[in-house]
């Protein structure tokens, strides 16, 4: 077998065709839905904003591929409890519904925000994992996906909710990983540093669009959101004994959380 016929990706089994993306209506939800959809599998696209998720179906339905679209919301137990049992198998899960609010110092950070996005990066991942965790072992072949961010692997100012959050993303994704080994069920973790799309920072900023911009200013080349999907891609894709356990991607400008190079 040559080199690059061994890093080619696995075509899904059937039994493990389905691919389950949370907050995919936009950013790299989206991106990371259409990889998958391109490489074989049937994408169930879940988020709140429905108009959103069902525009991407009928876009990757254009395009050749499968996806249906199912309004959801991580944060609420009952509701992702009713969506499980739609599925007796799944092959991949991609917890990518998440998000950043707010960048004040821990003196003045408004509890709400912080309570806001634990909810949402770290309960609303825990709902849909242990939901779907029977199927997915079901399948003999699954892939729990968590995509969390640098910031859970380091700290920086303004950032401490934030960064709290996702520190226990990756907390519950290494766990995750040691306790269901020897099971059919891959744990992986994705931790992407500087990434611009559409959103991330405005919400983060409360649609204060100049807040927004200062986050990139200067760094011609950040990642995007399709740099990402593609990594993500790439580790679902690999043969099933193979388990990239962490993967940070940033773009080449930053070598930390705090240490980027712009050119003002």
């Amino acid at each position: 077998m040559t080199a690059a016929a061994s890093a080619a990706p696995t075509a899904p089994a059937a039994a493990s065709r389905i691919a389950v993306v949370t907050g995919a209506s936009s950013g790299i939800g989206a991106a990371t839905a259409r990889q998958l959809a391109s490489a074989g599998y049937r994408v169930v696209l879940t988020a709140r904003r429905k108009d959103r998720i069902e525009a991407l179906a009928e876009e990757i339905g254009a395009a050749g591929g499968e996806a249906v679209a199912y309004a959801l919301d991580v944060t609420d137990r009952a509701a992702v409890d009713e969506f499980a049992t739609a599925f007796k198998k799944i092959g991949v899960l991609i917890n990518n519904a998440g998000g950043a609010l707010g960048a004040d110092p821990v003196a003045s950070g408004d509890p709400a925000e912080w309570r806001q996005m634990y909810e949402t990066n770290v309960i609303g991942t825990l709902n849909v994992t242990q939901a779907l965790l029977p199927a997915l072992t079901a399948s003999g072949d699954g892939t729990v996906v968590v995509v969390s961010s640098t910031a859970g692997h380091g700290t920086y100012e303004g950032g401490g909710g934030y960064v709290a959050a996702k520190h226990a993303e990756h907390v519950l994704a290494e766990t995750l990983r040691l306790e269901i080994v020897g099971t059919p069920v891959r744990v992986v973790e994705i931790a992407p540093g500087m990434v611009r799309t559409d959103e991330f920072a405005l919400t983060r900023f409360g649609g204060d669009a100049e807040k927004a911009a200062k986050v990139y200013a200067g760094v011609a080349e950040p990642l995007t959101a399709e740099d990402v999907a593609e990594t993500i891609a790439w580790t679902v894709t690999r043969p099933s004994h193979v388990n990239i356990d962490l993967l940070v991607v940033r773009p080449r400008a930053q070598a930390s959380n705090t240490k980027v190079h712009r050119e003002l």
